[in-house]
């Protein structure tokens, strides 16, 4: 039986045990995502001028990465590791307290989101080397291909009173998320690291 709670297999014609899905576990896309989370943040806190748009890009990003992390990634954690539960539930509220200082993020308020991104991916990267313990290669995978899905659909803009543990965030997070792509493509609004002059590498 499975250790943490997974969407079911799409038809195929081999066995449930022989199936092995493609793409990168949840573990590599985590840590790559934090690594240029962490790389922007130096580009916009550096000494030297930052590009052009990297605030509303930093907000896209983290908007996403919150979103499917707490769709996803928390909850696999606190059904394969009960202990954790509270840890869980810290970081849930520490993301609602992120997304609220993005919110209105100024260059006074740059240092305190900074500080919280620091944070959230301490507490994070600890909780996700306690999964690989318990979870198979598979599982992994196959959480990192719902996560990727998940940040396609999510939010671009912090909406820290919306639902931060299923059922409810998967349901209510695309709806928003489909509002914020539509004022995104209106206002021209530079979303994706790939936007940037010289986008941070992970």
């Amino acid at each position: 039986m499975s250790a943490v709670p997974l969407p079911p297999l799409p038809p195929t014609p081999e066995s449930a045990e022989s199936y092995r899905p493609g793409g990168s576990s949840i573990a590599e896309i985590v840590a790559r995502e934090h690594q240029q989370l962490l790389a922007l943040l130096d580009q916009l806190t550096g000494p030297e001028a930052s590009p052009q748009g990297a605030p509303a890009v930093l907000t896209a990003a983290l908007s996403r990465h919150l979103s499917a992390e707490e769709q996803y990634l928390l909850p696999a954690v606190r059904a394969a590791l009960p202990t954790a539960a509270e840890r869980v539930d810290a970081e849930v509220d520490a993301d609602a307290a992120l997304l609220t200082t993005l919110k209105g993020m100024t260059d006074e308020t740059l240092t305190e989101v900074a500080e919280r991104v620091r944070r959230h991916v301490d507490g994070v990267d600890a909780l996700v080397t306690e999964l690989c313990t318990v979870a198979t290669r598979e599982e992994m995978i196959r959480l990192g291909n719902r996560l990727e899905i998940a940040e396609e659909a999510a939010p671009t803009r912090p909406h820290p009173s919306t639902p931060g543990t299923p059922p409810w965030n998967r349901v209510v997070e695309p709806a928003v998320g489909v509002v914020d792509k539509v004022l995104d493509t209106l206002t021209g609004r530079p979303t994706r690291l790939a936007d940037l002059p010289e986008p941070p590498r992970g």
